[in-house]
């Protein structure tokens, strides 16, 4: 039997149907997929991945912010070992961000069933709802929920855009469930992801350990000034938002190059009016901040608010801040680690140890269950991004490892 487990291998050929099958739902045309949290084509998605864990035979269940489980049984009852991530995507994503770790999950049940294996303990692949956070804040919200780090009434009064509630676009797409958020608290949480940076893609090996997730604060800024005519209006006179703003984007960027491994990112920075000929009267933005090194990621908050308060206030602009998300630096359990490179050099790889530099569900399932995660390539480093691409050979290397390591866990 044990030679028989050793000999497993993933189907390459069925991973990659499925993602395929999945990123067909939300196609953009361009090699993308748009499945933006709560929305039809999320609904979509869901009930294709639904179905996919029907076919296996697996225990379905979906909590109360629509976190799907589906469970494989073992020989002996008790906490499960969870594969999962997510399905939604940015609104300009690829095929593979989240898609891959749960459906690399559902193939682990697959090889398993193929070969008449129940492991000892039961198997359970877990999709969270909203990990992106591009329609609602904060990201990684069904496992916020799950670990008990969000309430529910939390959760469902986030709004997007256009004041869509979270409880409103659960109900709208039926995808609340019965179970108590948080029910099912797993033996051991593996994530497969691909790294979604340039460093396993230009420098190698295939296999990445990750050791942890770096910190993670996000915040909503609001400058106000004043409207007024762009060609009356000397300089000195000027309320201008839109310079304070340009101001803190530079002034991130020295901060950026300043404190070791710190990631400075404005990614939104709106105008109102907009119009060519008048000076701003606001400027919405906002501000992302990350480092594996909370004190750093401290040291970098404080300057650059201090700064925005101090320059918002010389060129009469008042200030409002307001934080859409904090996650700390998150370590990975040193078991399941060496457990990730221990099964990928049973399965002929190299690997190396990495922090991630994205968000991911594993950095809260990390609060109550050991937890670890596995990267694979993006090619040149692209995600967020119609052209995220990862070679066939780099999933199913990814997908070996992700078997080999459920199988020593399920059976410790």
């Amino acid at each position: 039997m044990s030679e028989m487990r050793s000999n497993l291998r993933i189907d390459g050929p069925r991973l990659l149907n499925r993602l395929a099958d999945l990123g067909a739902i939300g196609d953009t045309g361009d090699g993308g997929a748009r499945r933006l949290a709560l929305s039809e084509e999320d609904r979509q998605g869901r009930n294709w991945l639904k179905a996919q864990m029907h076919a296996l035979g697996l225990t379905i269940a979906t909590d109360k912010i629509g976190n799907i489980f589906g469970t494989l049984p073992g020989r002996e009852d008790g906490p499960p070992v969870m594969l999962g991530s997510h399905i939604d995507t940015v609104g300009t994503g690829g095929r593979y961000d989240g898609a891959l770790g749960v459906l690399a999950g559902l193939e682990v049940v697959a090889v398993l069933r193929d070969a008449g294996i129940t492991p000892r303990y039961p198997v359970c692949i877990a999709a969270f709802t909203n990990e992106e956070g591009a329609r609602f804040q904060p990201d990684m919200m069904g496992s916020c929920v799950h670990a008990g780090v969000l309430s529910l009434e939390e959760a469902y009064a986030a709004r997007d855009a256009d004041g869509v509630s979270v409880g409103d676009a659960i109900r709208a797409i039926d995808a609340i469930g019965t179970l108590e958020p948080g029910s099912i608290k797993p033996r051991a949480y593996l994530e497969l992801h691909i790294e979604q940076g340039p460093i396993l893609d230009s420098e190698g090996p295939v296999i990445g350990a990750v050791t942890g997730v770096q910190g993670i604060r996000w915040f909503e800024i609001t400058l106000e000034g004043e409207s007024n005519h762009a060609g009356t209006t000397p300089i000195s006179y000027r309320r201008d938002p839109g310079l304070v703003a340009s101001a803190l984007n530079v002034e991130a960027r020295q901060v950026a190059d300043s404190i070791l491994d710190q990631r400075c990112t404005i990614g939104r920075m709106e105008f109102t009016p907009g119009q060519i000929n008048v000076v701003p009267k606001r400027v919405t933005m906002t501000l992302d901040l990350r480092n594996p090194n909370d004190t750093h990621l401290d040291k970098a908050e404080h300057h650059l608010k201090e700064f925005l308060a101090t320059t918002a206030k010389a060129h009469g602009v008042s200030v409002s801040i307001q934080e859409t998300a904090r996650f700390a630096a998150t370590p990975f359990d040193e078991r399941l680690i060496v457990a990730v490179e221990g099964a990928a050099k049973e399965m002929g790889h190299a690997s190396r140890r990495m922090v991630s530099g994205a968000g991911h569900d594993a950095q809260l399932m990390a609060a109550i269950a050991p937890a670890a995660m596995i990267f694979v390539p993006s090619v040149d480093g692209l995600s967020h991004n119609p052209r995220e691409f990862t070679k066939p050979e780099h999933i199913v290397a990814g997908g070996d490892v992700l078997l080999a390591a459920t199988l020593r866990l399920a059976d410790a």
